[in-house]
């Protein structure tokens, strides 16, 4: 799997950057595609596409079809007991504001208390406080380790009898921490308190079982795991799906309109599914998860702690270099500083060596803050990913330091 021989499957990299060949190191924003993906997308373009679920015509039955074996094929990916339990979204960040505004409004009263970490994405911080302007209730921030890691401990006593929700990440997209989630889970649920993971780093670098996890939201973005952007999933529990109202209103949300009689809605998941959907990017989406499971994530997990584990002694190593987030348990993410040079300046200088890394607060300011920091520089691996492209890595970082001197 490793290699060189899959890095074949993915276009991008028939090319050079400023005369290099391209090394990605930045799949924790966005992965590359593999020819696959690309394919299946150009081929519904070209003789499927039609609107769906509204035409009794060949074209748009065959895609309706396609858009919903595309998620049977997310709900066997990561094995939810129920194929309306997976809505489709536009990505992470939409599903966590449709959990937000729709379970939130409803289930939030004022003196109530929502748990996050200081490691969470802003997606998992900014919509809560856009509700907490509507509902005054408080958000409980659990503290993180100077190692980036977030105790168990902590997380248990952030927990009150106030806690209506927990909402956490399984992976930190800033330091790659891994979070003790089934822990989480099992000690909130015993208070009877429901829990929302964002699985956005988690979901293409290890295997995820709903089920098994026993989460009662998981969220996740298509792009961070090959597929096209603009496609997302939120899998809720249906039990929980069918005490929230929609969250947006428009076509094939409804099952009556009118101005005389209450006006109704589908069951989930089209209840949450209003107008359009991304059709050819859940189809794709669908191909990614397909290339994925055909990898093995278990093969996936495996060589790329392999990878993790020298970058952090190659890197770690260089003088002048500090890494940033070392906690024990780690998902395939490097953020470290340059000492006395700029994240961004890094970033600019790793780029004309056709090295493409992500510098900044990578949307988790609070994490920042809390470890004294305006920035880090980040990589992070995909399965195309080498020991070679981490070795272009060391010798950009070399050359940073020259300039800097």
């Amino acid at each position: 799997m490793a290699g060189l021989k899959v890095k074949q499957d993915f276009p991008v990299f028939n090319q050079t950057i400023h005369g290099h060949p391209l090394v990605y190191l930045d799949s924790g924003a966005s992965a590359q595609k593999p020819r696959c993906v690309i394919d299946a997308v150009t081929h519904l373009y070209e003789t499927d596409y039609a609107n769906i679920h509204r035409g009794v015509y060949e074209l748009s039955m065959r895609i309706s079809e396609c858009y919903e074996q595309a998620r049977r094929t997310v709900q066997h990916f990561i094995n939810a007991a129920h194929e309306d339990e997976i809505v489709f979204t536009s990505g992470a960040t939409e599903s966590f504001n449709l959990v937000v505004a729709s379970w939130g409004r409803i289930f939030l009263k004022e003196g109530d208390e929502v748990v996050v970490t200081r490691l969470e994405h802003h997606a998992n911080i900014v919509p809560w406080q856009l509700l907490q302007k509507q509902i005054p209730f408080t958000l409980r921030v659990v503290p993180i380790q100077s190692n980036g890691e977030v105790l168990l401990a902590d997380v248990k006593a952030a927990i009150t009898d106030k806690t209506k929700i927990v909402s956490v990440t399984q992976v930190s997209n800033a330091l790659g921490t891994i979070l003790p989630v089934e822990e989480i889970i099992s000690f909130a649920h015993e208070k009877g308190i429901p829990v929302m993971l964002d699985g956005s780093q988690a979901i293409s670098h290890t295997a995820v079982d709903v089920q098994k996890l026993d989460a009662d939201f998981y969220a996740f973005s298509g792009h961070k795991i090959y597929g096209p952007t603009g496609i997302g999933v939120l899998y809720g529990k249906r039990a929980m799906l069918a005490k929230m109202p929609p969250y947006q209103g428009g076509g094939d949300m409804i099952e009556t309109v009118s101005f005389e009689e209450q006006t109704t809605f589908q069951e989930p998941p089209m209840r949450f599914e209003a107008g359009t959907p991304p059709i050819a990017q859940a189809i794709g989406l669908a191909a990614a998860l397909d290339y994925v499971s055909a990898l093995g994530l278990d093969k996936i997990e495996a060589y790329e702690a392999e990878l993790l584990a020298y970058a952090i002694d190659k890197i770690g190593s260089l003088n002048g270099v500090r890494l940033v987030g070392t906690a024990p348990k780690k998902a395939a993410i490097l953020s470290f500083v340059v000492e006395g040079v700029h994240p961004h300046d890094v970033g600019t200088i790793l780029d004309s060596e056709g090295i493409a890394v992500r510098a900044g607060h990578h949307c988790a300011q609070p994490a920042m803050e809390a470890l004294g920091l305006m920035a880090t520089v980040r990589a992070s691996f995909g399965v195309y990913n080498t020991k070679e492209d981490i070795d272009a890595l060391a010798r950009g970082l070399e050359k940073v330091k020259e300039i800097f001197a």
